[in-house]
């Protein structure tokens, strides 16, 4: 009798249809996503980050002809140099990152590390503004053989404009998949007693 584990029994794959790009499959990736940050803390970073940031429609639902004048006119060309100088009063200097980048690489380390033991699970983690992306993480999880792909943010109650935007941006970039793994979200955790 062959033995397998839970999650490898679970799954019933058989021979993939003609024309089906090559997918190495049989392991499921972990994808912890937090905010974002800037790559540095002077004014074309900053910018970068802010652009982003301020241009995502669940975080600024402000009709576009209203808010892309305020955005570029005053935002885009006052904030950056504003909010690089805060950036850099909490800047983490021996990795050259926002504390935010620092946090949520050793979240996504300590999760890898708890989840070692089984040899099916890729954790890795990205964030919805900034790097590294949710595309380059969920191309590095499907390069590493991930069939199945669980999408964490680190919030843990929803909101659209943390919770919402970063299943809108996984699924945009799924979007541009021939093959797309299955996928599922977290919902809200804020309740649940071991949190």
């Amino acid at each position: 009798m062959n033995a397998q584990t839970p999650l490898a029994a679970a799954r019933a794959t058989g021979p993939l249809p003609p024309g089906h790009p090559v997918v190495k499959t049989k392991k499921v990736g972990v994808l912890i996503v937090n905010l974002g940050t800037p790559d540095g803390t002077t004014y074309r970073p900053m910018r970068r980050y802010l652009k982003e940031f301020l241009s995502d429609k669940r975080v600024i639902e402000t009709s576009r002809w209203v808010w892309y004048p305020i955005l570029y006119g005053i935002v885009l060309t006052t904030r950056p140099t504003r909010s690089g100088k805060a950036y850099a009063s909490i800047w983490n200097d021996e990795l050259d990152e926002s504390p935010l980048r620092t946090f949520t690489r050793a979240q996504g380390e300590k999760l890898a590390v708890r989840m070692a033991g089984d040899a099916e699970v890729v954790v890795d983690w990205a964030m919805r503004y900034g790097r590294p992306s949710i595309a380059e993480r969920a191309d590095a999880l499907l390069e590493a053989g991930c069939d199945r792909i669980l999408v964490y943010p680190l919030y843990p109650q929803y909101s659209s404009s943390t919770t919402a935007t970063v299943n809108d941006k996984f699924f945009a970039h799924m979007m541009t998949k021939r093959w797309m793994p299955a996928v599922r979200t977290v919902p809200a955790y804020h309740d649940e007693p071991v949190y």
